[in-house]
């Protein structure tokens, strides 16, 4: 099927053009066609709608939708949020960049790191994990009425000391911001299939929810 994304600002510029015309699968969702986009993305808190209606990641798209991909608008109002696994060491400053908000009186980080052992492996169901992770992330700012909210978490080996998961969120009032860190993380350690392998044996704490 096809859709129409329009671009603007930044990310106008960096394509050159208001438009671009995708060929995705029946099915595909918001995400989908970020992916195909993700270049002119980088480093942007991106707000979408599909058919002048704000949407998430997860919307499926029709043939014939249009779907804009916009940075977060002039005023201030937008609520950007960030969720990604990755196989670096994460950068608690540049979490805290993403959540930084004129509006926010309380900033939250919680690092989860590697303690007692020498270090841990993580490995995850990558695509899976960072769909549920943004999931996580968009609910609890809409929950909390949070200003932004951002969450990493890493695979591959985890030395003594390091983060494996961060998670950054900004609000009005401090607590707000607490109860939106502590659901984030909380959920992300219930939900997210990401599997975690301490001095050879591959440990497992929870059963994600199927409801």
């Amino acid at each position: 099927m096809r859709v129409t994304v329009r671009l603007f600002a930044a990310l106008r510029e960096r394509a050159g053009r208001d438009a671009l015309e995708l060929d995705l699968p029946d099915g595909a969702t918001a995400a989908d066609a970020l992916d195909a986009v993700q270049d002119l993305a980088r480093g942007s808190s991106l707000v979408l709608a599909v058919n002048r209606e704000y949407a998430t990641r997860d919307t499926v798209l029709r043939a014939g939708d249009e779907l804009a991909v916009v940075p977060p608008v002039s005023g201030g109002e937008a609520t950007p949020t960030h969720a990604a696994v990755v196989d670096r060491p994460i950068s608690t400053d540049d979490l805290l960049a993403r959540v930084r908000d004129p509006r926010a009186g309380a900033v939250v980080t919680f690092s989860g790191t590697t303690r007692d052992v020498d270090h841990l492996d993580y490995e995850a169901y990558a695509e899976m994990a960072q769909e549920r992770i943004a999931r996580i992330v968009e609910e609890a700012v809409a929950r909390h009425g949070l200003c932004a909210a951002a969450a990493e978490h890493r695979v591959g080996r985890v030395a003594l000391g390091e983060a494996s998961v961060v998670v950054a969120v900004s609000a009005p009032h401090r607590p707000e911001a607490f109860l939106g860190a502590r659901e984030v993380i909380d959920r992300i350690k219930a939900e997210a299939p990401i599997f975690k392998r301490e001095e050879g044996t591959w440990k497992e704490e929870s059963v994600p929810p199927t409801g």
